[in-house]
């Protein structure tokens, strides 16, 4: 069996802590981060981009990067956006969602790329 990792994470430092299920694995690569868009453009959900302050990332509502794009089928298009976001906002931290239209939630949540405060997602 394998050991149980800590992770610490502490309320005054905004680069501990943790966002979505993707942040406790090593930063995904842009290939990877490629794959989890083409994932959710083949579900049928639509992409949307958000992004915050670090130090508030917690406790507010996130951002959100234009509108969500809805029937987009481009996952070079929905990068696209992702990177003018980071240029847009260059110390947020900017996440991707997978909006699912039947079920009326979120399909997946991704932190994509970590501000300043923290350490860079991509």
């Amino acid at each position: 069996m394998r050991e149980v990792r800590d992770y610490p994470s502490r309320i005054g430092d905004a680069a501990s802590r943790r966002f979505e299920t993707f942040s406790y694995l090593p930063p995904l690569s842009p290939e990877a981060v490629r794959q989890q868009v083409d994932y959710i453009i083949a579900r049928g959900w639509t992409p949307a981009i958000e992004y915050t302050e670090p130090e508030h990332a917690d406790e507010t509502y996130w951002h959100m990067w234009k509108l969500p794009l809805f029937g987009e089928t481009s996952v070079n298009r929905v990068l696209a956006e992702v990177e003018a976001c980071r240029k847009g906002n260059p110390n947020h931290h900017v996440r991707l969602v997978g909006y699912d239209k039947f079920r009326q939630t979120q399909g997946t949540a991704m932190l994509v790329h970590r501000g300043a405060a923290g350490n860079a997602a991509r």
